[in-house]
């Protein structure tokens, strides 16, 4: 019973950055349908970004991960200015050639930086907590912690605040939202910056206990288009469930199974869902 629930705590960790990393995605898509394939460069280019702040500036953790946050979303909005907002009339495959490009120049930039050597992101928090024989690392409980804490920040943000309104507004209906007069470039960017700050908050929580490295987004961002298609395209409780449902499922079934074919479980899951359901477990809307 042990083994099992320090699984679940491990499944509970990775579906928290999953669903995390896969929040953004799924704004993005839902309010622009545009799937961004470059964000996992981005979670990528957040975890290189804490990295520097916190190893090389020598400055606090936290101070790194907000850093890290507000550094990738103004990336991400001059990705949407620059690339992204030119295309919006164009055929939908030049947004994912698009992507792709962002992607490649990204991790070509980290590398000449950086160089493609493996790093390691210390953490402040390097205590063992116990209880009733299950292993509780705190830095893995601030990634559960935190993680949750933004998503629930972001519910209240998109159903409280008159910002937060105009996003579910364009993506319940694009052409009524601009009847209304709803600014789409604002909200087009507003999005984008919010999926940004998601996927370097994310890369800042898991970087301690995983390495840094330039092709850190490939799995990752897999991963995360496994999760909003399985949750339902556009979904943000889809994301949230899904992501959980795809960590709990890696965990237990690598040590259950084997942890050599721990990342194929994530695609078998999602033939497997969307044989009996092929609309996603939600439906389609940012909610």
């Amino acid at each position: 019973m042990d083994a099992f629930l320090q699984q679940a705590l491990n499944g509970l960790t990775l579906g928290s950055i999953y669903g995390l990393v896969a929040l953004g995605l799924t704004l993005v898509y839902g309010i622009l349908h545009v799937p961004n394939f470059a964000h996992g460069a981005l979670y990528m280019v957040g975890a290189y970004i804490s990295y520097y702040i916190m190893v090389d500036l020598g400055l606090n953790y936290w101070i790194a991960m907000l850093g890290a946050g507000i550094f990738v979303a103004g990336l991400s909005v001059l990705c949407e200015r620059l690339v992204f907002h030119p295309l919006r009339h164009a055929p939908p495959i030049h947004d994912k050639i698009a992507a792709i490009g962002i992607l490649l120049f990204l991790e070509a930039v980290v590398q000449m930086y950086w160089g493609s050597d493996f790093r390691r992101m210390p953490t402040p928090y390097t205590s063992i907590l116990e209880f009733g024989g299950l292993v509780l690392p705190a830095q893995r409980l601030l990634i559960i912690i935190g993680a949750f804490s933004i998503m629930g920040a972001l519910h209240l943000y998109l159903k409280k605040t008159m910002t937060g309104s105009t996003i579910i507004a364009m993506a319940q209906n694009r052409e009524g939202a601009f009847l209304v007069g709803i600014d789409a470039n604002r909200v087009a960017m507003m999005t984008f910056a919010i999926a940004g700050f998601l996927a370097a908050v994310g890369a800042s929580l898991f970087a301690p206990i995983n390495l840094v490295y330039p092709a850190m987004g490939h799995l990752v961002i897999m991963k995360a288009f496994v999760i909003i298609i399985l949750g339902g395209m556009g979904s943000i409780p889809g994301a949230i469930v899904g992501g959980l449902i795809i960590g709990f499922a890696e965990a237990l079934g690598g040590y259950y199974v084997s942890s050599t074919y721990k990342d194929l479980i994530a695609f078998v899951l999602l033939v497997v869902i969307l044989s009996i359901k092929p609309t996603g477990l939600f439906t389609k809307g940012v909610r």
